[in-house]
C-alpha cells in the first residue's frame, strides 16, 4: 500500500530559481508588473528607476482598484494561479508567478504596498531571509514611511525593487550603462503596450510614465501613414476558440520620415523586425519572427503581420512563464504560410518602389532596374532577379544581409557620369557583354544549379525563366544548345 508524507521545496531554493524563470530582462520584467496593473483597471502607471549610486531601486506604482490584505498574500504566494483555470477575458496573467519572478529576477528584495477601500496592507519577500517561507509583513508606519504619498491618499499598488543585482552587476553598473538599460525599456515598453497607450480596440487609453517621461506609442505597422498597405483582416479559429490575423507591408524608406524609420526598425532593423507579431489580450507578446515558415530576407522586410489571440489559447500556442514567447500551432502552419508567401512578393515591389518603375517593353527580367522619381533617373540591381533573390533570401541570414550591402554598394557606387561621358565620346568601343562563349557558359553552369531550384526542379520551367531572363534572354540559341547539351531537355 503506498503512503505519503509531506515533501515541500526548500523556500531559499525555490525562490532563487524562480529568478531563473523565463528570459526576463528590465522591460519584460516591468512589463509582467504592468500586465497586473491593467487587469487592476489601473489609468496610469508611473515607473522610477534610480541608478542609487550603483545600487539601483525601482518603484512602480498603479492607480488600480488595489488589494485587500487577504489578495496581498494571495498575490505574494508562489504559483498563485492554476494555469489551467479559466479566466476573464481581460486577464493578462496565467501561472500566478508573474510579479514574483518577474520581480525576483531582476532584485533580491521584493515589496509589495497596496490600498483598498481606504485599508492599506505591506508585504515582502527578501531572498537573504526566507526560512520556513517567511513573509515579511509591514505594520501601517512602516507602509506610510515606505509608501509613495499618492498610496496614502487612494487607492492603488506600489512595488519596491531593491537590492537589484541583476540591475547593477553587483554594484558596478555605471551611469551611462544604467540609462541606457532604462532608454531600453522605455522604447521596449511603448511597443509592448502600444494598444493600451493609444486605446485602440475600445481599451481604456493608458498612461504610462518612466521617469517622468510619458510613453508615446509605438505602432510597429504605421497605420496612419497613408503608405502603409493594410491588408483585411483574416477571422479563422483553433480548438474552438476564435483569433484573428491582420497584415500590413510598410512604406519604402523614401516615404517615411528618419524618426519614424528608426522607430519601426528599433535596434535591430527592418530585417530583424519583419514577421509575426503575436498579441495576447492586445498586449505584444513576440515579434520578429516567422515561426520557421520561410526566411528573414531583404525582400520581406516591409512584411508585418498581427496575430491577436485570447488568453483561452495560452495552452495550444505555449505561452511561456515570462510571456515573451509563443510557439506556432502545427494546424496553423500551411494557411500562414500561404499568406506570408503572398504577402513577400507585395513586400518585394514595394522594397523597390523608389520612385516609379521603367519596365522592359519586352517583358524580359533585366538585372538592372531603372527608376525615375521627382524628374531623377536612378538604377537599382533588380530583386526579382533569381539569382538576386536567391541570395536575399539565403538560408545563413548573416550573409544574406552582407549580400544586400554588397548591393547598396554597388548601386550607390554605379559610374553613371563615366559611363555618360564614354559612351558620348566613343560608344563603339563600349561593351558590358560576356567577353567569349566559353566564360558566358561558365557563369551559366554556375547560375544553373539557383535556377532550377527557381524553377521548383522542373526544365521546362528552367527554359522558360532562361528565356526572359538577362543575360541569358539575349542569347537563347546558345543556351538551348548548352542545355541539350548538359541533357536537361524538356522531356528529362
Amino acid at each position: 500500500m503506498v503512503t505519503y508524507r509531506n515533501n515541500p521545496p526548500d523556500a531559499a531554493a525555490l525562490m532563487t530559481s524562480a529568478r531563473s524563470f523565463g528570459n526576463y530582462n528590465l522591460p519584460s520584467a516591468l512589463a509582467d508588473l504592468l500586465d497586473n496593473s491593467i487587469k487592476a483597471k489601473a489609468r496610469a502607471i508611473d515607473i522610477l528607476c534610480f541608478r542609487n549610486d550603483g545600487e539601483p531601486v525601482v518603484r512602480i506604482f498603479d492607480d488600480g482598484h488595489g488589494m485587500t490584505q487577504d489578495e496581498l498574500y494571495r498575490a505574494m504566494r508562489p504559483a498563485s494561479a492554476n494555469p489551467d483555470e479559466e479566466r476573464t477575458a481581460d486577464d493578462l496573467g496565467r501561472f500566478g508567478w508573474g510579479m514574483k519572478s518577474a520581480s525576483l529576477s531582476q532584485c533580491r528584495h521584493l515589496t509589495v504596498l497596496t490600498r483598498r477601500d481606504g485599508v492599506l496592507s505591506g508585504a515582502s519577500w527578501d531572498l537573504d531571509d526566507l526560512a520556513d517561507w517567511k513573509m515579511g509583513i509591514l505594520d501601517l508606519k512602516e507602509i506610510e514611511e515606505l509608501a509613495d504619498p499618492r498610496l496614502l491618499q487612494r487607492d492603488g499598488t506600489e512595488i519596491i525593487w531593491t537590492k537589484c543585482d541583476r540591475l547593477s552587476e553587483y554594484g558596478r553598473v555605471k551611469s551611462k550603462e544604467f540609462n541606457e538599460l532604462v532608454a531600453h525599456a522605455k522604447s521596449e515598453l511603448a511597443l509592448t503596450f502600444h494598444r493600451y497607450l493609444a486605446g485602440e480596440h475600445g481599451l481604456r487609453k493608458l498612461k504610462i510614465s518612466l521617469n517622468g517621461g510619458e510613453l508615446s506609442p509605438i505602432d510597429p505597422f504605421l497605420r496612419d501613414h497613408p503608405a502603409t498597405q493594410i491588408k483585411p483582416v483574416e477571422h479563422l479559429e483553433l480548438d474552438g476558440k476564435p483569433f484573428n490575423v491582420q497584415a500590413f507591408i510598410l512604406p519604402h524608406f523614401s516615404k517615411i520620415s528618419s524618426h519614424e524609420h528608426e522607430k519601426l526598425g528599433g535596434e535591430e532593423g527592418f530585417v530583424r523586425n519583419q514577421g509575426f507579431y503575436i498579441y495576447r489580450q492586445h498586449r505584444l507578446i513576440m515579434h520578429g519572427t516567422w515561426f520557421r515558415l520561410v526566411r528573414h530576407g531583404e525582400l520581406s522586410q516591409l512584411v508585418r503581420i498581427a496575430v491577436n489571440i485570447p488568453n483561452s489559447l495560452d495552452a495550444i500556442w505555449k505561452i511561456t512563464v515570462d510571456k515573451s514567447e509563443a510557439q506556432l500551432p502545427s494546424g496553423l502552419r500551411s494557411r500562414l504560410r500561404e499568406i506570408v508567401k503572398a504577402l513577400k512578393g507585395q513586400s518585394g515591389k514595394v522594397f523597390q518602389s523608389r520612385g516609379g518603375r521603367i519596365k522592359p517593353a519586352d517583358g524580359r527580367t533585366p538585372v538592372w532596374a531603372k527608376y525615375v522619381r521627382n524628374g531623377e533617373v536612378r538604377y537599382y540591381l533588380n530583386r526579382e532577379h533569381p539569382l538576386i533573390a536567391n541570395m536575399l533570401e539565403h538560408d545563413d541570414s548573416e550573409v544574406a544581409q552582407w549580400f544586400g550591402a554588397a548591393l547598396g554598394v554597388i548601386e550607390d557606387c554605379f559610374p553613371a557620369i563615366s559611363i555618360g561621358e564614354d559612351f558620348t565620346s566613343r560608344p563603339g568601343q563600349m561593351n558590358q557583354s560576356a567577353l567569349d562563349r566559353d566564360a558566358f557558359i561558365e557563369r551559366l553552369d554556375t547560375a544553373l544549379p539557383a535556377l532550377l531550384v527557381c524553377s521548383e526542379g522542373s526544365f521546362e520551367k528552367l527554359r522558360a525563366l532562361l528565356r526572359v531572363t538577362e543575360p541569358w534572354a539575349a542569347h537563347t540559341a546558345t543556351v538551348e544548345e548548352h542545355l541539350m547539351a548538359k541533357g536537361w531537355s524538356e522531356n528529362a
